[in-house]
């Protein structure tokens, strides 16, 4: 079902490996652990929208729905076309995150500069960053275990934003 070609640039080594991981997957006939980087590949090259290639970066390796280093482009006039936070790190919390508004870009782009300086004023990034919401191990417990539910809780989310978070 690929709308387009997965490429992969990788040298005969990592060549080897991918295959490996395809192989041992095949042989446990799909049981246990993720998709190997080159079904990932062929999956995101599926999705609606993709343009030219999904393409696999020489650090590729199974992720969660894309595979770690797996770039993909998407045609953003293209009613069909998805958006997903998982192509850029989302599972393992990178500071990614899809947020619906009723902004168009007309209304981002005289602010777009000042937007960016917010955002990277007050998105905690890098290690041991502190953010603006005072939290403690048993807040980050709490909302480890009841996800959006904490948020909502806490007052930091409406209960409509659980209809648009993955």
């Amino acid at each position: 079902n690929m709308r387009v070609p997965g490429l992969f640039y990788v040298n005969d080594f990592l060549k080897d490996l991918i295959f490996e991981e395809l192989e041992m997957h095949c042989r446990h006939q799909g049981v246990g652990g993720f998709l190997p980087a080159v079904k990932q590949v062929a999956n995101v090259a599926a999705l609606p929208g993709i343009v030219s290639r999904s393409i696999g970066l020489p650090d590729i390796h199974s992720g969660y729905g894309f595979a770690i280093g797996n770039v993909a482009a998407f045609d953003m006039n293209d009613p069909q076309a998805i958006v997903s936070p998982g192509g850029v790190g989302f599972d393992i919390n990178c500071g990614v995150r899809l947020i619906r508004t009723n902004l168009d870009e007309k209304d981002v782009l005289p602010v777009k500069e000042q937007l960016c300086q917010s955002l990277f004023d007050h998105i905690p990034v890098g290690v041991g960053s502190q953010g603006i919401i005072p939290t403690s191990s048993q807040n980050l417990e709490d909302a480890l275990e009841m996800g959006m539910d904490w948020s909502l809780r806490e007052g930091y989310a409406w209960a409509e934003d659980k209809e648009h978070c993955e």
